[in-house]
Parts: structure tokens; C-alpha cells; sequence
């Protein structure tokens, strides 16, 4: 049995519950480590995919699918699959008992996700898109769209953010942090 399956089998157990956070702490160090145990627990991951940390795509996996190419911006971005607040209506007196509801959740390929974004269930975002930091993902987003906000919504195609972007670029990826920061602090005094 991998790991991924024990912590699925065994997590309800509080002593489990604090192993899975160790091993996910210090046991997933790598990307390939991470993608591996998510896969291993469900996922359907493609190739090139940078995953922060596993415990973002919460309690059930499973249900999210991920294409090629797909960059997450920062170790606070959720995916949820399901909606916790529905077993409420139990104790509110609403239903007659707790109920789950659970929805999939799809990334096309060539996406990028921004820090702390959340991706809510039921959601397929669609290939080439941009999803702006703190957004809220409540809807689906069509292929080749920039969205952002709380709830998202599309502000414009990737080629629109393009153009008009293009003239505030610097050419300065792969240069270390050092070099990076000389030459910001000469464009900004």
C-alpha cells in the first residue's frame, strides 16, 4: 500500500491525521514527489505540472484532473471538491440528515494559477488561461481567457493581456535574485 492510499484508508485518526502532515512536509521535498503521491492518491495529473504542495487539492482528489503544462504560482491556492457547508443544514434542522455534495474540478493545459487563487468544485478551467492571485473560481472559464477576482470573472483573452502588457516587459528571467533586484532598484528610484 503507498502512502497516499494509507493516509486515504487511515486519516480520520488524529495520530494519522498528524503523520500526513509531516510526511507531506518533509517526504514530498520535490515537485516529481508531489505529483507522484497526488497521482498515487487520484489525481489525474499531465506532464510538466508544478504542484506547491498535495494538500491542495483537498480531501478528495480523486475528482481533479490537471493537463500538461499547468504552473501553480504559490503553496495557498485550493482546489475543492466538494461543499462542506450542505451537512450543516442537518444541525440547522433543515435536512433530515448530513448529506456531502461533490463536483470534479478540471485544468485544461498551458494554465496559470496565481497565488492563493481557490477553484471551487464543479469548475473546468479551460486551456491557455490565467487566473489571477486571490481569485475566487466559482464558475467555469473558457479556453484562452484571463480571469480574476472574488467571484472570477474574465477580464480579457490572453492575447488582449498580452498586448497590452508588451510594453512594460523586462527581459529578465533567469537572472538570479542578486542581479534581478540591481536592476529593479535602478528602474524604480
Amino acid at each position: 500500500m503507498n502512502a497516499a492510499v494509507f493516509f486515504q484508508k487511515y486519516g480520520n485518526k488524529l495520530p494519522v491525521k498528524v503523520l500526513q502532515k509531516v510526511y507531506n512536509m518533509f517526504l514530498l521535498r520535490t515537485n516529481n514527489q508531489r505529483v507522484k503521491f497526488a497521482r498515487n492518491a487520484g489525481a489525474k495529473i499531465g506532464d510538466n505540472v508544478t504542484l506547491p504542495n498535495v494538500d491542495m487539492l483537498g480531501t478528495e482528489p480523486c475528482l481533479v484532473e490537471i493537463g500538461d503544462n499547468v504552473y501553480f504560482s504559490g503553496n495557498q491556492t485550493q482546489i475543492i471538491t466538494h461543499d462542506g457547508g450542505i451537512s450543516w443544514t442537518y444541525r440547522m434542522g433543515i435536512a433530515p440528515q448530513k448529506y456531502d455534495i461533490f463536483g470534479k474540478v478540471k485544468i485544461g493545459n498551458n494554465c496559470f494559477i496565481g497565488v492563493r487563487s481557490i477553484i471551487l468544485k464543479g469548475v473546468t478551467i479551460g486551456d491557455n488561461c490565467v487566473i489571477g492571485a486571490g481569485s475566487v473560481v466559482t464558475k467555469d472559464i473558457p479556453a484562452g481567457s484571463v480571469a480574476c477576482g472574488v467571484p472570477a470573472k474574465v477580464i480579457s483573452t490572453c492575447v488582449e493581456y498580452y498586448e497590452k502588457n508588451k510594453g512594460n516587459f523586462d527581459d529578465t528571467i533567469g537572472w538570479n535574485t542578486y542581479k534581478k533586484r540591481i536592476y529593479l532598484q535602478e528602474k524604480y528610484k
